[in-house]
């Protein structure tokens, strides 16, 4: 069951004013996936990315820049191709690594377009964030076909976890840099929200249970529990926030905390620097994991076109901020945009009533927005900023 969509009127997109974010839904929370293409994907040479793409300006102070990856467009589209190799330093799987994909039959796994990103990040020298192990979307029909609600027992659904958890993990050993280990388990409100994982625990307890599964597998990947929303201080931030210090407590092994920014012109701009602090003062790393800063625009079939001229200052001045949140705190290890072309945006299919889009980086044609060069002179002017340490920040 998807979350609803928001109903509401209009309001100035340049307005700048604080105004909570309620109801956002996740870049996961669109139409169920289809298997991307076959076939290899070509890796186009990258040797030496340019001076002034994004990942090479990210890596003078250690923070990798990364994208969201439709594997039906790499390969097949030349310049999508090109502009993932050239301007990104890691790469998440929009959904191939999504469980309704890698086993969409009961024990027969499916790994041949994850395996191809992987392959062609390691060509271009990135790293993988693996996405997502647990989740209560995209989930195989044959384990449920909501997420709310299956025919399996409580027991069948415990040992399945395990398993899918681990196989995956360990399919991908030492491939994979992150690993959104869990997706969305709270409500906006800051209830736990009580999908078919939460009903079989009668809890909360598989979360910890998946990170100690997934650390078993691969114990030098970095875990990380991933959610919408955890940008602006409220119920949901400060559950998640108690939560995860509770795992900390527990010896649970958690790395991170991901950040999605799924940001909105029409409301304001959420106190990001000082909860991506907090969740660092933990203990944790952190990152900003599926960014889009979207707006209203016109009906199709232009709906990545703003219905307010004001609107790309407005978002020019968003992903600015976001930037330099995560620019900011020397834990905040990664900046991944959901996608970088409008074309292959999630929004415009999901926020239709009234019609949003124009979220990405690029346009629909891939050629770079007033947004990109923004980013690009943040991270060009951030000399100053803290080093992130290691090859990624990684687990030392």
């Amino acid at each position: 069951m998807h979350r609803p969509k928001l109903a509401i009127g209009l309001v100035s997109v340049a307005l700048l004013s604080g105004v909570a974010l309620v109801g956002s839904a996740s870049a996961e929370a669109g139409p169920a996936a289809t298997p991307a293409q076959a076939g290899p994907v070509p890796a186009p040479p990258q040797d030496r990315p340019a001076a002034d793409s994004l990942r090479a300006l990210g890596d003078r102070v250690g923070l990798r820049i990364g994208t969201a990856v439709n594997m039906d467009e790499l390969g097949s589209n030349a310049d999508y191709t090109r502009i993932t190799a050239e301007q990104f330093s890691s790469v998440t799987p929009e959904n191939v690594m999504k469980w309704q994909l890698v086993e969409p039959t009961r024990g027969t796994y499916d790994w041949a377009a994850a395996d191809r990103l992987v392959e062609f990040a390691k060509k271009n020298k990135q790293l993988v964030r693996g996405h997502t192990l647990v989740w209560h979307s995209q989930l195989p029909t044959w384990l449920s076909s909501d997420g709310y609600t299956t025919t399996l027992s409580n027991d069948e659904l415990k040992a399945l976890l395990k398993k899918h958890i681990q196989d995956q993990v360990k399919h991908f050993k030492g491939d994979i840099w992150q690993w959104d280990v869990v997706n969305e388990a709270f409500d906006d409100d800051g209830k736990p929200r009580e999908t078919v994982w939460y009903k079989a625990w009668g809890g909360l307890g598989y979360i910890a249970d998946a990170f100690r599964w997934a650390h078993e597998a691969d114990p030098k990947a970095l875990l990380f529990y991933n959610d919408y929303n955890l940008e602006f201080t409220g119920p949901k931030s400060n559950a998640v926030y108690d939560f995860v210090k509770t795992l900390k407590a527990q010896r649970v092994p958690i790395d991170g905390v991901g950040f999605q920014g799924h940001l909105d012109t029409q409301y304001g701009f959420p106190d990001l620097q000082n909860n991506l602090q907090r969740f660092a003062d933990l203990g944790l790393k952190v990152a900003e994991t599926e960014v889009d800063v979207r707006t209203f625009t016109e009906a199709a079939p232009n709906v990545n076109t703003p219905t307010d001229p004001l609107a790309s200052y407005a978002q020019e001045s968003y992903w600015s901020r976001a930037m330099k949140a995560c620019l900011a705190v020397r834990e905040c290890i990664s900046f991944t945009p959901w996608g970088f072309g409008d074309t292959y945006s999630w929004i415009p299919g999901w926020f239709d009533d009234p019609q949003e889009g124009a979220a990405l980086l690029y346009d629909g044609n891939l050629q770079p927005k007033s947004q990109y060069y923004v980013l690009q002179q943040d991270l060009a002017l951030a000399a100053g900023a803290p080093h992130r340490p290691g090859p990624g920040g990684g687990r030392h």
